[in-house]
């Protein structure tokens, strides 16, 4: 087995922010109405901005860090709110980065999609097929916003995030690396999304399947690899909301702090969310070799899916 290793992340968002107050008034909600049920203060629409565009935004920001292209064999894209069916994001992505030859994939898995991403990525390293692979997040949200639903409006967000993984061969010890990648079709109906329309969420039933669900799945990960919670030191999560996060970290018996969030100025951005939350711990000095992380999908499909990795 190879260890692999995020060798560097990027991120990009659009740049108009758009606050609470706005889409209070806009809504007619009273004011402080969306912090308190979400914990978002923030969040980003694109205007000008194509999918794609964002994607190769992230991916430019990435190389700004890491400048090496060198042995790139993979594109993934995890999305949810794309359009473009054929050619697919990674298409444009390589075409950018005029990466030949080269296997380009989009994958639709919900808000899972970046985990789905990276294990399919991983195992990609591990035949020997691929020395490096770039997985990316990204979603554009604005444009297929109901505004009726206030569910669904006061929390999604665009953006997109990018991450470069490599494999090392020489390494003193084996790196833990686990994944648990499950799906529900027997409850694809509450939350869905078809090209031309909007956005649909049943906010009850997304609240308990993401509050139970999650928890199996983590904790069936951490027996896989015969290890307690206390082992790990962040769970980083799809940016869904604060509640969920906090009712996640409740029911796992940890503190709210070992669930790492950043929706709060960042918004939930679906696929994108995990790639950018790997970016800001990065930037902000939280994650250091050596440290055991769990990353955490759940959304649409119903996907539910978790990676225990070393950094």
């Amino acid at each position: 087995m190879n260890n692999i290793n995020i060798l560097a992340n990027g991120i990009y968002f659009p740049k108009k922010q758009v606050e609470n107050e706005e889409l209070e008034e806009k809504l007619g909600l009273e004011r402080g109405y969306i912090e308190k049920r979400t914990g978002i203060k923030n969040r980003y629409y694109a205007e000008e901005e194509k999918i794609e565009d964002m994607a190769i935004k992230a991916v430019e920001n990435l190389f700004e860090k890491f400048a090496v292209k060198d042995d790139i064999g993979l594109i993934i894209t995890a999305t949810t709110s794309t359009n473009i069916l054929m050619p697919g994001i990674s298409n444009y992505i390589q075409k950018h980065l005029n990466l030949k030859p080269c296997i380009c994939l989009d994958i639709l898995a919900g808000c899972a999609g970046y985990i789905n991403s990276f294990d399919i990525a991983k195992r990609y390293i591990d035949s020997g097929d691929v020395q490096k692979a770039l997985i990316i997040g990204v979603d554009k949200l604005s444009q297929i916003i109901d505004e009726e639903d206030i569910g669904t409006a006061v929390v999604l967000s665009d953006g997109a995030g990018a991450t470069l993984m490599g494999r090392v061969e020489k390494q003193n010890h084996s790196k833990t690396y686990i994944s648990n990648i499950q799906a529900d079709g027997d409850k694809n109906d509450i939350l869905t999304y078809k090209c031309g329309e909007k956005i649909y969420m049943n906010g009850k039933e997304v609240y308990k399947y993401a509050v139970t669900k999650t928890v199996e799945n983590i904790k069936e990960v951490l027996d896989k690899a015969d290890m307690n919670i206390e082992d790990i030191k962040y769970i980083i999560p799809h940016q869904s909301n604060l509640k969920i996060m906090k009712a996640i970290a409740s029911r796992l018996h940890i503190e709210p702090e070992k669930i790492y969030t950043n929706i709060q100025t960042r918004g939930n951005t679906f696929c994108a969310s995990i790639p950018i939350a790997l970016y800001d711990m990065k930037e902000n000095g939280l994650l250091e070799s050596g440290d055991k992380v769990i990353l955490l999908g759940y959304g649409g499909g119903l996907n539910t899916g978790s990676i225990l990795m070393e950094i």
